[in-house]
């Protein structure tokens, strides 16, 4: 009786045992860590050997107080700690997925199967699984995070279909206001007699609002001509000083008739800059135009021009109606206007401040707007590298201001022993810009790829960086990025010039983004290149 008794409660152990054995041999070679803990104390009690390869631990640190607790992920501590202590009273199986910390730093998501081994006085054991499903996270956030960028990007397209499409609708709107004034009134002088005031006023009428259509298609063109690459400037040594006043005057009238005053605070010898006189006007001038059409009547609108270390600054500030925070970084986008709704106030395509925007970096320039808020006024600032010698008395005449560009010659800026690297993967391209850059007078370097830029980078020490964007392997985003992270001593702030045929304003704004100064859409022109790397570098 004893041995069939001994046999009998030594067999269910035996299978108990070997059961267990064939457990730990399967979860050994799954990234599963077994384990049980003492319900009184918290404290583990087994850990399975697994821990060491999937969390980095010494088996022998599960066993210290609350080690658990203090390298779980500092977000996941107090709501897993609270929910395991709430579910443990409560039910008899439960799971949960949080992350713990690894050793080397490493964060790891674990599933945990739970079973509750309880007496009359509570729970007393718990046991179960930590399953590695760190992968799947992954997956899971990398799907995430590629919908939302979906989601974004279509985003995008649809708020870039609309901008387009109210665009189009702005356009018409403007386009057929002068047209039916200019109609109508030529039709009415036909067909019918007037006295001398009416016909004053009628012709008046008809020819402001030929202006106005001149100026609408011009800056239509103008826009077709920064997309695609073929807007270009005239290059001269320019007095500022006369053209801002050239500027002035033409908005006077309507300031005058909207009873604004324009008040103008001009720094004697602000130097020279090198550019186009005419588009340099055109900026001031739109920049004046704005604000005396955004001021109301009677306000007030500042002219500034000085200079700040080696640039010269124009600001033009108003008492206007002022830009919105939300709206402040959109103002120099192309088609982009805060009110788009049929019942504005303000007339205009929404393209003004962008022909802006791009003709002062074709300067090599800068230009940024401030707003205290909606009805508080707005600031432009435009910012214009100067010429770094002062033109001698006697050379003065052959400055250009505003329309006496007839006679002088194109300047032609210095590029004698400038460095420059450029970075393009066609050859054709890499010899066009070797030689226009050379006939300047600067050092050329040209490298196929951004892996050979970056080695012409250290042994070139080039003065500034001209780059393509499209290029295989690694484009010219990846090359900036990488320029920007060395040090300055090797390099890291050198000015950069992207040269791309990506011409869009995303094309822009991710160029800049990226580390560039500039972007200058293909094809260039020649004078325009040497001006910006002249402007970039001081050279001019």
């Amino acid at each position: 009786t004893v041995t069939m008794s001994y046999n009998h409660t030594t067999r269910p152990s035996a299978a108990l045992k070997q059961s267990e054995k064939r457990l730990k041999t399967l979860t050994a070679k799954a990234r599963v860590i077994p384990w049980e803990v003492n319900a009184t104390t918290g404290n583990f009690t087994y850990v399975g050997p697994q821990t060491v390869e999937i969390l980095g631990y010494p088996l022998s640190d599960w066993y210290t107080d609350d080690f658990w607790a203090k390298h779980m992920h500092p977000e996941d501590r107090e709501w897993a700690i609270e929910y395991c202590l709430e579910s443990s009273f409560s039910l008899n199986n439960y799971e949960f997925e949080y992350r713990m910390l690894a050793a080397d730093g490493r964060v790891v998501w674990l599933y945990d199967i739970v079973n509750v081994v309880r007496d009359e006085n509570g729970p007393q054991l718990l046991h179960g699984f930590m399953i590695d499903i760190t992968d799947r996270k992954q997956a899971e956030q990398e799907r995430e995070q590629l919908l939302e960028r979906e989601q974004a990007a279509r985003a995008d397209a649809e708020a870039a279909n609309r901008i387009k499409d109210e665009f189009l609708a702005t356009l018409s709107h403007e386009l057929r206001t002068p047209l039916n004034a200019i109609l109508g009134w030529t039709q009415l002088l036909r067909n019918r007699r007037f006295d001398e005031t009416t016909t004053s006023r009628a012709l008046e009428t008809i020819e402001r609002n030929t202006r106005s259509l001149a100026q609408l298609i011009e800056d239509v063109l103008d826009v077709s001509r920064i997309i695609r690459g073929t807007l270009h400037l005239n290059i001269h040594r320019v007095k500022l000083a006369p053209l801002v006043e050239a500027a002035i005057d033409t908005v006077y009238p309507a300031a005058r008739a909207k009873e604004i005053s324009i008040n103008c605070k001009f720094e004697p010898e602000v130097g020279v800059v090198v550019g186009d006189a005419n588009r340099l006007q055109q900026v001031v001038w739109n920049l004046l135009s704005n604000a005396v059409k955004f001021t109301p009547k009677g306000g007030r609108v500042d002219v500034q021009l000085e200079r700040i270390e080696s640039c010269v600054q124009i600001r033009v500030s108003d008492t206007g109606v002022g830009i919105a925070a939300e709206f402040l970084s959109h103002v120099f986008e192309r088609f982009r206007q805060e009110d788009s709704s049929i019942t504005r106030s303000h007339g205009g395509l929404g393209l003004g401040l962008a022909i802006v925007r791009h003709l002062v970096e074709l300067h090599g320039g800068t230009v940024s707007a401030e707003s205290p808020g909606i009805g508080l006024g707005a600031t432009f600032i435009v910012n214009l590298p100067m010429k770094a010698v002062y033109v001698e008395t006697n050379t003065a005449e052959q400055l250009s201001s505003v329309g006496d560009t007839q006679g002088v010659n194109n300047y032609l800026p210095n590029l004698d022993g400038l460095r420059v690297l450029i970075v393009d993967d066609e050859a054709d391209a890499r010899h066009l810009l070797t030689t226009i850059l050379g006939q300047y007078g600067a050092q050329v370097m040209a490298a196929p790829s951004a892996s050979d830029a970056l080695l012409a980078l250290q042994e070139f020490r080039p003065h500034i960086l001209v780059s393509d964007i499209g290029m295989p392997q690694e484009d010219g985003y990846t090359l900036i990025r990488q320029v920007r992270a060395l040090p300055t001593d090797q390099g890291g702030r050198i000015p950069a010039v992207a040269l791309t045929a990506y011409a869009r304003a995303e094309d822009r704004t991710q160029a800049l983004l990226a580390g560039f100064q500039l972007h200058v859409p293909k094809p260039v022109n020649s004078a325009e290149l040497a001006a910006v790397v002249a402007n970039l570098t001081g050279r001019t």
